[in-house]
């Protein structure tokens, strides 16, 4: 059944309100932002949209459950400051509300020369970003990791792992707001001097006087739908994991020297709340925004994706790294030889295929990758555009900077 936009969902004068606040999106993003205007503004009434049927069934539950230090992160940008503050604020929201969690540390290795300068080079955006760090020569690391080898490595001692998704539960529950799942956004009707009224594909319709887009993987779809340009697109991209079988082999978190071209950390392993050991992610073009496999393939966002300028460019500068990520995605033998850079007690026979996720990557007309988390604002509505890792760990200043956002605007019509 089709409809015109005007016959479906319109803002009308006279006609009440649903809440205050209406956010598309119940991921721990989202959630964080409804529990923080909860808090900064009691009374005020939150809707949360969420498509799926529950909280956190993309990134935020398909991620590897670290909690980061922010020692990546350019100095004074929101992913450095956000992510050492959030860090901490993770860790005690988790001690308060019983949520499974460990403050691990982990290990950023050097296994060629090459890496050394880069390595360096961290050691002082930690001292920076306020983060304490331990340099470590090779024979040194044997303290932490045994089975690990490398020329040298720091040791971040803030690092942790979580559950996330227990995590985004929480904040749903204590934020108060009306939680609808099951509600998939269709159409959005905004009009600045009323407010935004959203149409779910099961033929809701509830209106808002502000609309928070924290919509994740589909984020510039739903600025478009509101009638703003983000100015950029997402485009997926899949991270493969395989579990080791020995899980003995790793004490906590392993890390290699990323590469500062990239915004992914390279492959990693990482022992989680539950006791196994996780390697990974690659990074491969997903063919699909929830492409969690080869063969889940969406013509219409494969079109989208292909259709927009800075995807062609981000190709021809990255087609290099992007074929040896490919190689690690359709050979596990390729996979296992990375893994040995660090870790060289594992053979192929140690991988096993675990879930996949999805990071939603905003890329610019250019061809740039998005480094920094976007949030931008247009009449009435603020739009997440860029929230990938590690926004799980940054979720709380996040959502206070999005809800301060969203009130201010409140209090202003």
């Amino acid at each position: 059944m089709h409809y015109r936009a005007w016959e479906v969902v319109q803002v009308r004068a006279g006609i009440a309100y649903d809440c205050d606040v209406l956010v598309v999106g119940g991921g721990i993003v989202g959630l964080s932002t409804a529990y923080a205007i909860s808090r900064a503004a009691p009374g005020t009434r939150v809707t949360v949209l969420e498509k799926e049927a529950g909280p956190a069934r993309h990134q935020t539950g398909r991620n590897s459950g670290v909690i980061h230090s922010g020692i990546y992160y350019r100095p004074g940008s929101l992913k450095a400051r956000y992510a050492v503050k959030g860090a901490a604020e993770m860790v005690k929201f988790c001690a308060e509300y019983g949520i499974a969690h460990a403050v691990t540390g982990k290990l950023i290795v050097a296994t060629e020369r090459a890496e050394l300068p880069r390595l360096h080079a961290l050691v002082q955006r930690g001292r920076e970003n306020g983060i304490p760090v331990r340099e470590l020569g090779g024979a040194q690391i044997g303290e932490y990791e045994p089975e690990v080898r490398g020329l040298a490595a720091i040791h971040v001692g803030t690092t942790g792992i979580c559950d996330f998704v227990g995590v985004a539960r929480q904040l749903g529950a204590a934020s108060g707001a009306e939680l609808r799942y099951g509600a998939r956004v269709e159409r959005i009707d905004r009009r600045p001097d009323l407010g935004v009224a959203v149409r779910t594909a099961g033929g809701d319709v509830v209106r808002g006087r502000v609309l928070v887009n924290c919509a994740g993987l589909h984020c510039d779809e739903v600025a478009r739908l509101t009638g703003d340009d983000p100015e950029m697109r997402i485009v997926p991209f899949r991270g493969e994991y395989y579990e080791l079988a020995r899980p003995e082999l790793v004490r906590g978190l392993v890390y290699p020297v990323p590469d500062p071209a990239f915004p992914f950390l390279g492959v990693h392993l990482t022992r989680g709340i539950d006791g196994g050991v996780h390697i990974g992610p690659n990074a491969v073009p997903a063919l699909a925004r929830e492409g969690y496999g080869w063969g889940v393939v969406r013509p219409r966002e494969v079109a989208g994706t292909l259709a927009w300028p800075g995807s062609w460019t981000l190709a021809r500068r990255h087609w290099r790294y992007g074929g040896g990520e490919l190689r690690r995605s359709v050979s596990k033998r390729a996979f296992a030889t990375a893994v040995r850079r660090l870790l060289p007690a594992v053979d192929d026979g140690d991988l096993m295929r675990a879930a996949a996720g999805v990071r939603a990557q905003a890329v610019l007309r250019d061809g740039t990758l998005v480094d920094d988390f976007l949030i931008k604002e247009g009449a009435r509505a603020v739009h997440v555009l860029n929230a990938p890792s590690p926004a799980a760990t940054a979720s709380l200043p996040i959502g206070r900077e999005v809800a301060r956002r969203a009130l201010e605007m409140l209090g202003s019509v």
